[in-house]
């Protein structure tokens, strides 16, 4: 029996990691056509993904531009979906997370009546501007949404509070877990990018990119690197730098040539998935390592004032920290100098799911297209 055809959509790398293991779930359904959509909002980052996943897009709309603002980002997206949703005429549009590819492919498919399932969905901060524009991306992503894949038991509780119907949310952990696990290998060999570290030091690896952190917060965590860098002569920190200029400025100019510190180039995900595991201490502001380093025992500082991933701060498996200088030195400096604080957190429980989340989303896409058909 042909239940019917899926169209997966995305953008981003954080995206396409993600939906890659739910990708192959998928075509493993011989009884369902999958056809992949990539927006490439964010190109450069999205390519190496793809490849190491080995996933051939069908539809690639090359959005990605420079100085690119949200606005034509927004109206690339709608329009592009629009024209391949009118050509494949799916039954089921997929989407993930927050971003504005999510929300735009989702209100495109609305537009055509077609059904949208929202991976990762029910994460919330409650405050609009933080992250932004991704809290407002996922909380308008559900409303138009008729499967919800929730990753934990809070993110489903946030979505009941919103009067989405307990019948159409899955709690499914996070297929982020699935795609670690599939990556992560404890012999991996590193390229010349990482040839001036010193593997026999603690590792300290440094994400920063928010929008809401540029200027003076961004700063002073630089800052709170060099205070720790200057206290602790047995670590070294690896810094990834963000393409983004915004933040490859102000990184170059306080952290550049300082001793230990490496400013590289964004990493393609294999070798960043077993950097983390070879960290020690890991401080972000990204959403998606809350969730994946836990997984490997590695504690995390989150350098944001709010977060959508409650369930890791009460697990104890990250800490939110915020950007004042002080505290993060402070907080990193705890983790560095007191082994029983460290191991507090590197042995708590990572509630982010068993690596099974994507088999579990194709379960209920496969019933949803049965349902479709039995009720034509």
């Amino acid at each position: 029996m042909h239940l019917g055809k899926v169209l997966v959509v995305f953008g981003t790398r954080p995206e396409a990691i993600k939906l890659a293991p739910v990708i192959k779930e998928l075509k493993k359904v011989e009884d369902i056509d999958t056809v992949v959509l990539v927006t490439a909002q964010h190109r450069e980052m999205l390519d190496q993904v793809l490849q190491l996943f080995k996933i051939e897009p069908d539809y690639d709309l090359d959005l990605m531009r420079d100085k690119q603002d949200l606005h034509s980002i927004t109206t690339g997206v709608l329009n592009g979906v629009r024209e391949v949703l009118e050509k494949e005429k799916p039954d089921l549009v997929v989407v993930h997370g927050d971003t504005t590819t999510t929300f735009a492919a989702s209100l495109a498919a609305f537009y055509e009546r077609i059904p949208v399932a929202h991976v990762e969905a029910g994460l919330r901060t409650y405050n609009k501007y933080s992250p932004f524009p991704e809290e407002v991306n996922r909380s308008l992503t559900a409303r138009l949404a008729e499967l919800h894949f929730a990753p934990t038991d809070i993110n489903r509780d946030n979505l009941l509070r919103e009067s989405i119907g307990d019948i159409r949310i899955w709690v499914t952990g996070n297929t982020v877990i699935d795609a670690l696990m599939q990556t992560v290998r404890p012999n991996f060999k590193f390229g010349s990018e990482l040839s001036s570290v010193n593997f026999n030091r603690r590792l300290l690896l440094v994400t920063t990119h928010r929008r809401e952190n540029w200027g003076s917060r961004m700063e002073q965590i630089y800052q709170a690197l060099l205070d720790l860098l200057d206290e602790f002569e047995d670590i070294e920190v690896i810094f990834p730098v963000h393409k983004n200029p915004v933040v490859r400025e102000v990184a170059e100019a306080m952290l550049g040539g300082r001793e230990r510190m490496h400013l590289i180039e964004p990493l393609d995900y294999e070798p960043f998935a077993n950097l983390m595991n070879m960290s020690y201490l890991i401080l972000t502001d990204s959403g998606g390592l809350q969730e994946e380093a836990p997984s490997l025992g590695k504690p995390v500082l989150v350098l944001r004032d709010t977060t959508e991933r409650p369930e890791a701060v009460k697990a104890g498996t990250v800490k939110l920290v915020g950007t004042n200088r002080d505290r993060v030195y402070r907080e990193a400096r705890n983790l560095l100098a007191n082994q029983l604080e460290y191991h507090k957190m590197a042995r708590s429980i990572n509630p982010y799911g068993d690596g099974k989340a994507s088999s579990r989303i194709v379960r209920v896409i496969v019933d949803f297209l049965y349902a479709r058909i039995g009720a034509q």
